[in-house]
């Protein structure tokens, strides 16, 4: 395990090594002033409405330190999100550590509420895409992210790594169905996959999104590629489809996995390398928006990408509306082909490489995103 000297050393020159740098910012909210980091990457165009991103630190730690642990800086520069980093607030009886307040401790701060000013008070800057705002949490970020799909209808989709859900929070009744990914290990010895008598087992939780979104319980299962044979883990991957909408459940469950972020900048204990976590989330994140609080006029856009899997060409249809715009991004959230006009149908892909891919169609009043498979 890293000493904190050599994990401050690291932090210190990955800050200086990124092009961008975040931006401290603060308000007060419910007496208390609460405070975060925002990052802008370089491709931010305050004419287009852009995704947020909201990553979450778990218990102790704080924005700067997931900042660099999860580092989803340079997945935001090609992706062109707005990501931000909140600190939590100071856990009453302790020398400063900083906590999310999932109903464990006693303390009566609004964390849900604090969330959702954040969200309002970075819009009031920037040209948001309200209908793509999404949390992902480490540890005890994790909870709050099931939380906040609990009781928020906010986010279009939440990511939880070591995260799960308290006893009380798995009686909870969401607004609506909300697609979610978690990704833990099982060796995981703060929040054991198994659970204890205060926390969710992680298989449950996984069946609890399963069934509020209407998802078929029978999920499609990979092995993930053991790309790196010595960090002493490996992983599966669970693909629930079929829900409401379109939602889906993913879970990692990362064999041997300890209390750590899969593909992480640095080690801390067994850390699986063979995928990286805040890829896989913003993949995740990228296939969803929510057409619905806050929104004038909501109406849910429904539309057709055929074939898919494909190896030619693919088909894109919205009834009574014309695209004027189609752009393919990979998986980091890189533009591979950009087409505009005034009334597109089809796009060519047989040069693309096999893999997953995001496909973005505009026009007016809509922006809408499907995921794209070349076998």
């Amino acid at each position: 395990m890293k000493t904190l000297t050599g994990l401050l050393a690291f932090m210190g020159m990955a800050i200086l090594s990124h092009a961008q740098t975040s931006v401290p910012g603060s308000f007060v909210h419910g007496g208390i002033t609460r405070t975060y980091n925002i990052y802008v990457p370089a491709s931010y165009n305050a004419s287009q409405p852009v995704p947020l991103v909201l990553n979450l630190h778990g218990y102790t730690s704080n924005a700067a330190q997931q900042e660099i642990y999860a580092d989803f800086r340079p997945i935001a520069d090609t992706a062109r999100f707005i990501l931000v980093h909140p600190n939590g607030s100071v856990q009453p009886g302790t020398a400063g550590t900083q906590f999310w307040n999932i109903g464990l401790t006693g303390s009566s701060v609004d964390d849900v509420s604090f969330l959702e000013a954040l969200i309002d008070t970075v819009s009031a800057h920037y040209n948001i895409n309200p209908s793509r705002v999404y949390s992902a949490g480490m540890s005890n970020g994790g909870f709050m992210g099931y939380m906040l799909a609990c009781q928020s209808d906010r986010f279009a989709a939440v990511a939880s790594v070591t995260g799960s859900m308290t006893t009380p929070l798995y009686a909870c009744n969401p607004v609506r169905p909300v697609p979610v990914i978690e990704i833990h290990g099982t060796a995981d010895g703060t929040v054991p996959y198994g659970g204890t008598t205060g926390m969710a087992p992680v298989a449950d939780v996984v069946s609890f999104w399963v069934t509020k979104n209407n998802c078929s319980p029978t999920p499609v299962t990979t092995n993930v590629p053991d790309i790196n044979t010595t960090d002493g883990a490996t992983a599966e991957h669970y693909l629930y489809t079929g829900g409401t909408g379109g939602h889906t459940v993913e879970h990692f469950k990362v064999i041997g996995g300890g209390h750590t972020w899969p593909g992480a900048p640095f080690v801390i204990g067994v850390t699986c390398m063979d995928f990286s976590a805040s890829r896989e989330i913003w993949r995740f994140f990228s296939q969803y928006q929510y057409l619905g609080a806050g929104i004038a006029g909501y109406t849910q856009i429904t539309w057709n990408i055929w074939p898919n899997p494909a190896t030619e060409k693919v088909f894109v249809e919205v009834p009574g509306r014309q695209v004027t715009g189609l752009r393919i991004l990979d998986m980091q959230g890189r533009t591979v082909q950009q087409t505009a006009g005034t009334d597109i149908t089809s796009a060519d892909v047989h040069t693309l490489h096999a893999g997953q891919y995001l496909v973005e169609i505009r026009g007016a009043g809509f922006v809408l995103h499907k995921k794209l498979s070349i076998p």
